[in-house]
């Protein structure tokens, strides 16, 4: 099978950088059935016409996508500014489908999975959640399992009401394209904080409140773990210190993180960003360029050897917290991926969350290779 052919561009407005996208994409577009495309925020409103022009100029109807706070490709990123950027291959026949949990019919949990995407057994799914629209931790879990499916993606733009593309503008819910067994992939995530202490547990809670951990007031043992990474001023610690909650049965390599949203200093509570429960293990962590760097060098490392051979593209979905925001300028991230994997053909988002398998993280990086 052929590689895919990638396009890139920024412009004055959507129509010079969709134009300039679609104008570097390769002659192997020509064969291609399948169209990823991603815009920077600022075109959010404009995805329906760059849509149209992307159809037009290719003649490939099968399109998903999403509106990023930034997007990437190929060594590539770009950041508050108009930008395009396009991915097209070519799939067996009747080896992919577009599902949209906003259309059809819905079932008691609100998505339809079996009537949405028309591909028989799929196994591997690229999609986009809104982050503005149904309960994505709810539906996520419950789409991945209907399906059978490794999902893969993040959550898009909340600029613009429809910040998706499933074969058409849409929004609110989860959208995206699923994959049959005749397209092998390999994915992997890359954590973006560092554990900064040891595996605790949630003993009293109220909502999203941390009344006690491990039998303690909850600050105290923020403060015990943060130690000299927490700022003096506690209401400027959640830029430094997260939480990190493990999944169930792993080890503490695997965790999704939350934000720490408030402190109580006279009662020693915390509030977190997620909702809680009593008995869940968590760890405190920080956000850390080094240590993101270095995890990520892992991951592509670890990647590269379970691909075998040069893959045929990528789709990365990142966290609008990382990128420059955390490695600074020079399009860190797809760069590091681009010394692993060469010219690779890549495009992708940063979002307000990112998806692997059935689960939403937040200050990771995550990575699908079409092998």
């Amino acid at each position: 099978m052929e590689r895919f052919s990638v396009g890139h561009a920024s412009g004055a407005d959507w129509r010079g950088a969709a134009n300039a996208a679609v104008k570097n994409l390769s002659a192997g577009s020509a064969e291609a059935n399948l169209g990823f495309v991603y815009v920077t925020h600022e075109l959010g409103n404009d995805l329906g016409d760059v849509l149209d022009l992307l159809k037009s100029e290719t003649g490939i109807e099968s399109c998903v996508g999403a509106a990023g706070f930034g997007i990437c490709a190929s060594g590539h990123d770009y950041f508050d500014e108009p930008a395009v950027a396009i991915l097209t291959g070519r799939f067996p026949e009747g080896s992919f489908g577009i599902f949209d949990t906003e259309r059809g019919e819905k079932d008691q949990t609100g998505v339809s999975p079996a009537k949405l995407s028309g591909v028989e057994g799929p196994h591997f799914g690229v999609v986009h959640g809104d982050p503005g629209g149904a309960d994505i931790l709810r539906v996520l879990p419950h789409f991945a399992e209907a399906t059978q499916s490794f999902l893969v993606g993040g959550l898009s733009s909340p600029e613009a009401a429809q910040s998706q593309v499933a074969g058409a503008v849409t929004g609110g819910g989860l959208s995206g394209v699923l994959f049959s067994d005749a397209v092998p992939v390999a994915t992997a995530l890359s954590q973006g904080c560092q554990p900064i202490g040891p595996v605790r547990e949630i003993t009293e809670c109220r909502s999203n409140i941390a009344v006690k951990i491990d039998g303690e007031p909850a600050l105290d043992a923020l403060r015990r773990d943060a130690e000299s990474d927490a700022p003096q001023d506690l209401r400027q610690i959640g830029d430094a210190i997260f939480v990190a909650f493990l999944v169930e049965g792993s080890d503490r390599a695997d965790y999704v993180v939350r934000n720490l949203v408030g402190i109580d200093e006279t009662r020693a509570l915390v509030g977190i960003g997620a909702p809680l429960e009593r008995g869940q293990r968590m760890m405190f962590c920080r956000r850390d360029a080094d240590s993101a760097r270095s995890d990520l060098r892992r991951m592509l490392s670890e990647l590269r050897g379970r691909a075998g051979g040069a893959p045929r593209g990528g789709i990365y979905c990142s966290c609008v917290a990382r990128g420059p925001h955390l490695f600074g300028p020079g399009a860190v991230e797809p760069s590091m991926i681009a010394e692993e994997f060469g010219d690779l053909p890549l495009i992708g988002f940063y979002g307000s969350g990112e998806i692997s398998h059935d689960r939403l993280y937040t200050q990771t990086g995550v990575l699908a290779l079409f092998l």
